[in-house]
């Protein structure tokens, strides 16, 4: 989905505040974001002699610059998430769920009325099953490219607003690399990072 909804302004910001527990990564202050590079012009090719290369998403020694080596910090971006741009987003391949958390819910304005029935199980780290509180469809924006992402919304504890998982790194066409502390998709025949 493009259009209208990634030229407009945020709504605002949102700063939910966590007391995380414990150590979270060598950098827990520092918060990346998902950009686009500037566009490199490489002149008109007329129709007929152009070939489509396909885009090779990858990492390179290159990407590591800006970041400090070693760590073992998570991915953690920025995000418009229903016109807000919301910090402290766990980007994780490893989540076959988008979660939102309730702070974050009520931090957006949201109320539980917002929120439609989602009875599928969810499991935490530790082994438990964990209340959900709903599930909710919202504009996901990063850079220009703007997708509707289903959350499932929980009341537990986390260091981070939401997880952002397969669903939308799929949706996207998306990469990500917790090493180069980036995410990077295709977009209209660029490779964002």
């Amino acid at each position: 989905m493009r259009g209208d909804a990634s030229s407009r302004l945020p709504l605002g910001t949102n700063n939910v505040i966590f007391a995380a527990l414990g150590r979270t990564g060598s950098c827990p202050s520092r918060v990346l974001s998902v950009y686009r590079p500037p566009v490199e012009d490489h002149g008109q090719v007329s129709k007929r002699g152009r070939v489509d290369i396909p885009l090779i998403l990858g990492f390179s020694d290159e990407d590591k610059i800006g970041t400090i080596q070693p760590h073992d910090d998570a991915l953690v971006v920025t995000l418009r998430i229903g016109g807000y741009d919301v910090k402290k987003v766990m980007v994780d391949q490893g989540s076959a769920m988008d979660i939102m958390y309730s702070d974050l819910h009520k931090g957006l304005g949201l109320k539980p009325e917002d929120l439609t029935a989602y009875s599928s199980p969810l499991v935490s780290f530790e082994g438990r099953m964990v209340a959900l509180t709903g599930l909710i469809r919202l504009l996901v924006q990063a850079g220009m490219d703007v997708v509707e992402v289903d959350f499932i919304v929980v009341d537990v504890f986390s260091p981070y607003t939401a997880i952002i998982g397969r669903p939308w790194l799929h949706t996207l066409g998306a990469v990500s690399s917790t090493l180069h502390q980036k995410v990077k998709y295709p977009s209209e025949g660029e490779v964002p990072i």
